[in-house]
């Protein structure tokens, strides 16, 4: 004959203190397995979370004359746009004098011409400044709608534009 299981006789109380025994010394048993058991230690600086680093708005762009073309471009579109925004935004003048005034040196510019063969507002007017082997190159007027800057190389000849460009004489 089958024996029952010992806490079958035993009166209820009997049976729930057995069965929080049993679950205490589960808990023991699997607290001695994952270590001492005793209170976790501090994350050390390097378990630590981070914690976000205060971030300082970038300033307006400026002119490294060390930099590369991508470097100033920024600069050289921040220019370019106000400019744009200008009353002499038509004017190729404006251009290369606002970008001489931020620190581009004139002997390193080209601009295209304001006025078409035949008189008319040009529908667009190029501009650059030459960083060696790289140009900084611009177009606003019209057939944009908006200033519209970019990064690109030098010609082979020499220059950033090509065609015939204004002189730069003042």
């Amino acid at each position: 004959m089958v024996r029952p299981f010992p806490l079958a006789r035993t009166s209820p109380p009997a049976r729930a203190v057995a069965a929080v025994g049993g679950v205490t010394l589960t808990i023991l048993l699997l607290a001695a397995c994952s270590g001492d058991g005793g209170p976790s230690p501090a994350p050390s600086v390097s378990e630590a979370a981070p914690t976000p680093a205060a971030s300082t708005p970038p300033g307006p762009p400026k002119y490294d004359p060390q930099g590369t073309a991508a470097d100033n471009l920024p600069l050289f579109t921040q220019v370019a746009e106000q400019v744009w925004g200008s009353p002499q935004s038509g004017e190729g003048r404006a251009y290369v004098d606002a970008l001489a005034a931020a620190g581009f040196d004139k002997s390193d510019m080209q601009v295209s011409e304001d006025l078409s063969t035949i008189g008319n507002a040009a529908e667009a007017l190029q501009f650059s400044v030459q960083f060696g082997d790289e140009c900084l190159l611009g177009q606003a007027g019209p057939v944009t709608g908006r200033v519209v800057t970019t990064v690109g190389p030098a010609l082979a000849s020499g220059g950033c534009l090509l065609g015939e460009t204004r002189p730069i004489d003042w």
